[in-house]
């Protein structure tokens, strides 16, 4: 690199990234060293000061390499440190950084995150974040914050939250455009007020019995798991919906009418039916359908779905491309008289591929009449995956509904397979 201009020595080194790269460059010669303060991003690993020897402490060096860089713009640091370590290095680098990621590991510290000022509250001094993501962290106190205005994109990820420490960090944040909360815990009500929020990803992990409302009107992308109550307004742009909890029992979803939705994930052990219904109910423009709940009921008996009208479900889903249907709800449309409102003019006109999971043999002759009709039906069908799942039966009537599977396979073997 001898022969090429000072600047264009700068521009290559300046996209150096990791702390340890940098380092040894810094010792390469003078020339390249005076290249460092053009560097625009920062990477400490975990493992950065796991073989350190020297007298300078980890935030130490940090701060020493920091101190060299000019306008840094990004810094990860996956490495530990420690409050005040934190709060020099923001002191100097705070009002240029843009993109800030630390793992800040004092989800176990709860004594420590009582006192004043903590890891979080030296954050305020990077008032020109775009981008923020936390990694292990213990929020037990509402953090001394600023507003971030130029803040688009927070995300937190393994964290124990108190609901009111959880309010004041997101109205500091009141420009995001996508927020992220995964395997947070200790929240039991939550509610989301950004105008400007178009993505939305929230895990809650615990006993799955928290409550979420929701009023943003640019929302585009909505995923909650570990909710058993929520609510959504303003929800004329959604496109994206998914709705799990693994862990509790969905009581109630309420929605307005989804008129943009393309998408629709519903997935639990249990939901109360009239939650199924209602989200069914608002989601009639969807277009492809992903349903995986085992049970319904309104107490802790777990109940089988009611009948399903075959031909209602269809009318209400006129859209519907893709329909991706687990045991339970499948069950539902194979009932006795699922099929009875069926005449010569119906038909479903926009489904494509339909995935069905068949976990037991029960009322096989109803299921396999339901499979018969969506074939018969669905025009435009262009695959059918059965999807044979943990069937068990003592009794022959397993295998004579597999016979029957298989039968049904060879006869549209152009569209049907068995998984």
């Amino acid at each position: 690199m001898d022969p090429l201009p000072d600047a264009v020595v700068q521009y290559i080194l300046s996209y150096m990234e990791n702390a340890k790269d940098v380092a040894i460059c810094n010792c390469v010669s003078k020339r390249w060293k005076d290249s460092m303060p053009y560097i625009r991003s920062l990477y400490f690993p975990r493992s950065s000061f796991d073989s350190h020897m020297g007298g300078d402490s980890p935030d130490d060096i940090v701060l020493k390499m920091v101190s060299m860089i000019e306008r840094l713009e990004n810094l990860v640091v996956y490495s530990p440190f420690s409050g005040a370590g934190l709060a020099s290095w923001l002191l100097i680098i705070g009002p240029s950084l843009k993109y800030l990621e630390l793992r800040m590991d004092n989800i176990a510290e709860y004594q420590t995150s009582l006192e004043s000022p903590s890891k979080l509250d030296y954050l305020s001094a990077a008032e020109n974040l775009e981008s923020l993501k936390l990694w292990g962290v213990l929020v037990a106190r509402s953090p001394k914050w600023d507003v971030f205005q130029k803040l688009r994109n927070l995300e937190i990820v393994g964290a124990k939250l108190e609901d009111p420490a959880l309010s004041t960090v997101l109205q500091a944040c009141p420009n995001l455009t996508n927020l992220v909360l995964l395997g947070c815990e200790g929240v039991r009500s939550v509610s989301i007020e950004l105008p400007y929020l178009e993505q939305c990803k929230l895990d809650f992990y615990g006993l799955g019995n928290c409550s979420f409302s929701m009023g943003c009107p640019k929302i585009k992308f909505l995923e909650v798991q570990g909710c058993s109550w929520i609510r959504v307004r303003d929800t004329k742009l959604l496109k994206n919906l998914s709705i799990a909890n693994n862990a509790g029992r969905v009581y109630m979803v309420d929605f307005e009418k989804l008129v943009a939705l393309e998408f629709l994930s519903i997935r639990g052990v249990q939901w109360c039916w009239d939650a199924i219904r209602n989200m069914l109910q608002c989601a009639s423009e969807v277009k492809h359908l992903f349903m995986k709940v085992e049970f319904t009921g309104d107490s802790e008996i777990l109940q089988p779905f009611p009948e399903v009208d075959f031909v209602d479900f269809f009318n209400n889903h006129p859209k519907l491309q893709k329909f991706d249907i687990h045991g339970a709800m499948f069950a539902a449309l194979c009932q006795k008289n699922s099929l009875k409102n069926v005449d010569s003019g119906f038909s479903i006109p926009c489904l494509e591929e339909v995935m069905i999971t068949v976990r037991s043999p029960l009322n096989a002759e109803q299921k396999m009449s339901t499979l018969e009709s969506l074939l018969k039906y669905a025009k435009n069908l262009k695959t059918m995956v059965i999807k044979i799942l943990q069937m068990k039966s003592s009794h022959s009537s397993a295998d004579d509904f597999f016979d029957e599977i298989c039968r049904f396979r060879h006869m549209n073997r152009k569209i049907v397979r068995i998984e």
